[in-house]
């Protein structure tokens, strides 16, 4: 029997955790956070979870290993704190959590974002790989960089990067 097409393997529906990092943002005025949740379900995919946490390393450490360790989270999603201001940290926290890391994903990110927004790009520390068997993505928190990450690169390969997660 032939081996499936990676087509074939992709997970058509994969179960979200969507953390937002944020210092003054909350429900109400958290856009890119609402951006990311309407999309992954227009895509199909659902929200296993969706909070809000303040830049604090050890806030977000617990918050991330809360979401990679809850049965039901295939693919954690953070927004906000990957610039270089000395609040950032949400790089450092992710990256250490990272057991593979995906360096196409920050690549072409950054060159996506040179296209709108010029050379400010260069100033994005997007950053996405595996964390175990789930799959763990940092990008920065202006709705117009959730929207490009999102639509452009993660949506059209979410159920992929899980399959190639789990060993599918």
């Amino acid at each position: 029997m032939a081996e499936k097409s990676h087509s074939e393997k992709n997970l058509k529906s994969v179960a979200c955790f969507v953390i937002t990092v944020s210092d003054t943002r909350d429900e109400t005025t958290d856009r890119s956070g609402a951006a990311i949740k309407r999309l992954l379900e227009e895509g199909g995919h659902t929200v296993a979870g969706y909070e809000i946490v303040k830049d604090e390393p050890e806030d977000i450490g617990v918050l991330i290993a809360r979401a990679l360790t809850a049965p039901a989270v295939d693919v954690v999603l953070l927004n906000g704190g990957t610039g270089i201001a000395p609040r950032d940290g949400t790089y450092e926290i992710v990256s250490r959590l990272l057991d593979k890391r995906m360096d196409g994903f920050g690549e072409l990110f950054r060159s996506l974002s040179y296209q709108d927004i010029g050379a400010a790009a260069m100033l994005s520390r997007a950053v996405a790989g595996t964390a175990g068997s789930r799959v763990l993505v940092s990008m920065p928190g202006s709705r117009g960089a959730v929207e490009t990450a999102m639509t452009r690169l993660l949506l059209p390969q979410l159920g992929h990067m899980v399959a190639q997660a789990r060993g599918l």
